[in-house]
């Protein structure tokens, strides 16, 4: 290795074409995850950077003295403690935009196919049960004429809302702060919007804050004729007081793409004929990942060559 290639870690299983762009530019170093590295404190003190798509907590920050930047894949990236990194003056970066469109599109047919239950229809003609039992029973839901809320207005959200408006239905949206500059209706709290609208889509992050704060009150202000959607994480929701209000009544429907403990997911879910379940695929395409892992290189690259990372979280801006 020259002495002019800086070195970067990558813990875990990170999307193959981020390999493909550091080979040749940097040295690669890959290590197991888990909740702390087994490094030489030789290595430890090479690298540079850090590539990942899971986590980073403090005990690998401070295991690597000379760390100067973790590039995240993915929007989320409550799996990296970017408290401790900014204290250390490490800049953090994610993968936004992006995936944007990949996951509004997802969340869209997620919402449809729950309402519509295209998926079980599918299944009823591909076990031949239309010719020998007749039509597929009718759908107890429509998208006509509802109220859609949307729990998160950032770019992900917002591009699901401009999704939203060919379909007729009234958007609304729930945040820490109004967006004055958008055209939805703004609720002030998390319960005044399930109240008012019949379909809730959850696009916030994992953070203390939204913590299983989707439970069993927010599940029966939703109501019998709700229809619950979640593509941001599975930790905002209570998965118990979920389950329950789909077995009895309280909750008309859900779409999951994301789960508390995944891939691990209840086994009373999948017996529910009003649950629509997804393995977390939402910006699953190829061309999507491929960018999302270009992004990620030219975080890295970018920083080791030029001092500057292209997306920095707010938590560690780049001060060059």
């Amino acid at each position: 290795m020259s002495d002019s290639k800086a070195t970067v870690l990558v813990p875990g299983k990170i999307h193959p074409r981020v390999l493909e762009r550091f080979e040749g530019q940097v040295e690669i170093i890959t290590a197991p995850s888990g909740a702390e590295p087994a490094l030489s404190a030789d290595v430890a003190a090479r690298i540079k950077a850090i590539a990942v798509s899971g986590g980073v907590n403090a005990r690998w920050i401070d295991a690597l003295p000379n760390l100067e930047i973790i590039a995240n894949f993915g929007v989320g990236y409550d799996g990296v403690d970017t408290k401790h990194a900014a204290s250390r003056g490490i800049v953090v970066t994610n993968t936004p935009d992006v995936l944007n469109d990949e996951v509004a599109d997802t969340t869209i047919a997620l919402l449809i196919n729950t309402v519509r239950r295209l998926y079980q229809a599918e299944s009823y003609l591909r076990e031949g049960k239309w010719a020998a039992n007749g039509p597929f029973a009718l759908s107890p839901f429509s998208l006509r004429g509802r109220k859609v809320g949307l729990f998160g207005m950032g770019r992900i959200g917002q591009e699901i809302a401009k999704r939203l408006e060919p379909f007729k239905v009234e958007i609304g949206y729930h945040t820490r702060s109004k967006r004055s500059e958008l055209p939805y209706t703004y609720y002030a709290s998390l319960k005044e919007m399930a109240q008012a609208v019949d379909v809730l889509i959850c696009i916030v992050p994992g953070t203390a804050e939204t913590h299983k704060v989707l439970n069993a009150e927010i599940f029966a202000a939703l109501g019998s004729n709700g229809v619950f959607i979640n593509v941001g994480r599975g930790s905002s929701v209570d998965e118990d007081a979920l389950l329950k209000a789909l077995q009895d009544g309280v909750l008309g429907a859900a779409g999951l793409d994301v789960f508390y403990a995944e891939p691990k997911v209840p086994d009373a879910f999948l017996s529910l004929p009003n649950v629509t379940l997804l393995p977390h695929v939402a910006s699953a395409s190829v061309p999507t990942r491929n960018a999302m892992a270009d992004l990620v290189a030219d975080n890295v690259l970018g920083w080791l060559k030029e001092r500057k990372a292209l997306t920095p979280v707010p938590e560690t801006p780049v001060k060059g």
